[in-house]
């Protein structure tokens, strides 16, 4: 059974960091892509960061490049998504997501709230 269970979410200030973590169960973590997504009220779920797992190839959307970064720990199964200089806009319930065998699977998101 696949399992994606984030954690690390919270209210923070604008300017301030975050780690959100993914753990992951039930599948090949290192065959596979892991990513992010991000879905504002109101709003459709993003894409946010996605990575190859087993090369470690990385890559973030353009509206948080140069303060989000992903990356995995391989023996924990854990992708993790490093969020700085946080602003207002990036506030949103944050998911864990993979697409195995063509179907999609997410965990059940975490909140992160950036507000003053």
């Amino acid at each position: 059974q696949v399992q994606l269970v984030e954690s690390g979410g919270g209210l923070v200030q604008p300017g301030d960091s975050l780690r959100l973590s993914c753990v992951a169960s039930g599948f090949s973590f290192m065959n596979t892509v892991m990513n992010w997504y991000r879905q504002a009220p109101g709003k459709e779920r993003d894409w946010v960061a996605g990575i190859d797992v087993a090369h470690g190839i990385a890559s973030v959307a353009d509206s948080v490049q140069g303060r989000f970064s992903i990356s995995s720990d391989n023996r924990k199964k854990t992708v993790y998504l490093e969020m700085s200089n946080l602003k207002s806009a990036d506030t949103a319930v944050y998911y864990c997501n993979v697409l195995l065998g063509g179907d999609d699977h997410w965990g059940q998101g975490t909140q992160v709230t950036v507000s003053s």
